[in-house]
């Protein structure tokens, strides 16, 4: 009933004790070893060492070399990725990259489930250029509008930050490439979840946040991965001086790193990219295919659990695990009281508006007992009423 990745891996994490935590699809737990990495970085390296910290313990390069190993991750060549900044600026150089890159005047292209916060961003960057905003379809209709000729850029984000419905990346980019188009796709729920291959896959651009299935503490830094072959013909809209050929020349006017430097802007956030290295540490011995393999297992668990319990809930996530990443979701009715109810026994999902109940599985330290236990109690909850419970019904910012 315990799969080995769970034997391994479950002890390096830290998770308060008799919870069982369903929502690294959000926000992954604390690993145990990165308490004592950022400790050292406080008191020995910034401590002791002030500022000759960023030639003695490497903090001016720590962008490259966590690209490199995040690039190992998405199947990318060495020194197409780099890490910085948040997810949305991220998304903003790769939307204004695919735009300079595109050998097409067309719409940009998305779908209506994707998350809110990618159109933001890509409608901004838009607008200020006076193009149109993206044009939203049923995610149903992103084949048939690709093969319209209408569109130059596509902007997707491979698993549904709801549902948890997984788009073919291989099969839609490949339709994408013949008609022209460039790709831009957002890893933010793939990464740490699924076997990837950017090289393979002839993706254009992706961008993903480290702090889902990576555990890279809140608000870690973000990545952008750009095909080689587009890098030197971007000039970047945020052009920051960390993105400068020679940073510390202090020129007045901007020359671009001749690699994915380039996309560098600001300082690196230090405390933040010591915990997310030591975080990616133990992917490099973790097989994905073998974590993928183990979550297919525990969702469908999961949901052949729930089914038991005829608690009214709707799966909207696909029953077929091949279709879903790394996580479930059901619609009911009351989907907030339910699951502040079930955290309140230690049972961690999360909700999204308007009637979403969400969990995401990580084998690193989910186990089939842990499913188990998860719907027996959400099962209790809903079948005795006691989300009804008044405490439950008032809403918390964050959702």
């Amino acid at each position: 009933m315990v799969n080995n990745l769970y034997k391994k891996y479950k002890p390096l994490f830290h998770i308060p004790k008799n919870w069982i935590y369903l929502d690294g699809n959000s926000l992954g737990p604390l690993q145990k070893n990165i308490i004592k990495k950022v400790s050292n970085v406080l008191n020995n390296e910034w401590g002791e060492q002030i500022i000759k910290g960023w030639n003695k313990s490497n903090w001016m390069t720590q962008p490259d070399h966590i690209g490199n190993i995040i690039a190992k991750l998405i199947g990318a060549n060495k020194n197409s990725v780099t890490v910085g900044d948040t997810l949305a600026i991220k998304l903003f150089q790769a939307i204004s990259g695919a735009h300079q890159v595109s050998k097409k005047d067309g719409f940009v292209l998305s779908d209506q489930s994707n998350f809110p916060s990618d159109l933001y961003i890509a409608n901004s960057y838009l607008r200020e250029k006076n193009l149109s905003e993206v044009q939203i379809v049923n995610k149903t209709k992103i084949e048939e509008e690709l093969q319209k000729g209408k569109i130059s850029i596509l902007m997707l984000t491979q698993v549904d930050y709801r549902t948890g419905e997984l788009y073919d990346l291989k099969k839609i980019n490949s339709i994408a490439k013949k008609m022209g188009v460039i790709t831009v796709w957002d890893f933010a729920h793939s990464i740490g979840a699924l076997p990837l291959n950017v090289k393979e896959d002839e993706v254009d651009f992706a961008v993903g946040c480290t702090y889902k299935y990576l555990c890279g503490g809140p608000g870690s830094p973000a990545f952008i991965y750009v095909n080689p072959k587009h890098i030197k013909k971007i000039n970047p809209v945020i052009a920051g001086w960390l993105g400068h050929e020679n940073p510390f020349n202090f020129e007045l006017f901007y020359k671009p790193a001749q690699d994915i430097k380039r996309f560098r802007i600001g300082t690196p956030p230090v405390i933040q990219m010591a915990a997310l290295e030591t975080a990616l540490k133990i992917w490099e011995n973790i097989d994905i295919n073998l974590i993928r393999k183990e979550a297919k297992l525990l969702t469908s668990l999961f949901v052949n659990k729930v089914n038991q319990f005829d608690l009214d809930m709707k799966l909207i996530s696909p029953f077929n695990p091949e279709a879903r990443g790394n996580q479930v979701a059901y619609q009911t009715n009351n989907a907030y009281e339910k699951i502040q109810a079930l955290i309140d026994f230690d049972v961690i999902g999360d909700y999204r508006e308007p009637d979403i109940m969400r969990f995401g599985f990580n084998p690193l330290y989910n186990s089939e007992l842990d499913v188990i236990k998860a719907t027996n109690i959400l099962g209790s909850i809903v079948k005795k009423g006691l989300w009804k419970n008044n405490k439950y019904s008032k809403r918390n910012l964050v959702t």
